[in-house]
């Protein structure tokens, strides 16, 4: 597909912890474009800074400083209400422990991002059902958490990450609780909605998993190290 237009751009991008001699610096000048349609694997050792990016492109943490863009509008401009739409509604969350309601169906799970942007019952309920059925979990949808596998429950996630047709999926650690058959499953997931348009953003330690993207950005120490596309490094 055309990777075009940037989907999320960071400038300089610091996010300190404390203050004075106890301060610690999680990201420590990151510059990072993310072009619209691209498929993006971030990797690096614990206490790289991964966790802390994804939340900075999650747009749930503020940088201390630098900027952070998305679709040319610069989030720290934006009121409180505009940031929490462009969560609910631009960005898919997919996190390695799922995150389910425990007492709601898959369905009712896959349904709570529309209930949030006052999505009418019946179209709620059209898209949760296709959503569910685009994952694989035609059948499930009367099914709460506990009745389902890991691998099925993740889908569940996915799912609802999707169903408010996002502009891009931001997953962390999305394989971390998967079997190999799961893991398969969820990544030919992802390239699907790549392949559909959706800009993809996975946060993984898992070499196989990073393989899959078009682009894996190596992160160290709060800095990114360096990028590579197909085994090839970048300028």
């Amino acid at each position: 597909m055309t990777v075009s237009r940037t989907a999320i751009e960071l400038r300089n991008v610091r996010r300190d912890y404390g203050k004075g001699d106890s301060a610690v610096s999680a990201l420590d000048g990151v510059d990072l474009v993310i072009p619209s349609g691209e498929y993006l694997a971030v990797v690096g050792p614990s206490g790289a800074g991964k966790s802390s990016l994804l939340n900075i492109l999650g747009c749930l943490d503020q940088p201390s400083s630098g900027t952070l863009e998305i679709a040319g509008q610069t989030v720290s401009n934006l009121s409180e209400r505009r940031v929490a739409s462009i969560r609910n509604s631009d960005i898919g969350f997919v996190f390695q422990s799922f995150n389910l309601i425990p007492s709601l169906t898959a369905l009712g799970n896959v349904e709570l991002p529309m209930v949030y942007a006052k999505v009418g019952h019946a179209e709620r309920q059209e898209r949760a059902l296709a959503a569910l059925k685009q994952v694989g979990l035609h059948g499930r949808e009367k099914h709460r958490p506990n009745q389902l596998s890991g691998g099925q429950q993740q889908r569940v996630a996915v799912a609802r990450a999707i169903v408010n047709r996002p502009t891009f999926i931001l997953a962390d650690e999305p394989t971390g609780n998967l079997d190999s058959r799961a893991t398969e499953d969820v990544l030919r997931i992802f390239e699907d909605l790549h392949g559909d348009g959706a800009t993809v953003i996975v946060i993984t330690h898992e070499e196989e998993v990073a393989a899959r993207a078009q682009r894996v950005v190596v992160m160290r120490d709060g800095r990114v190290e360096r990028s590579y596309r197909n085994g090839a490094a970048l300028p």
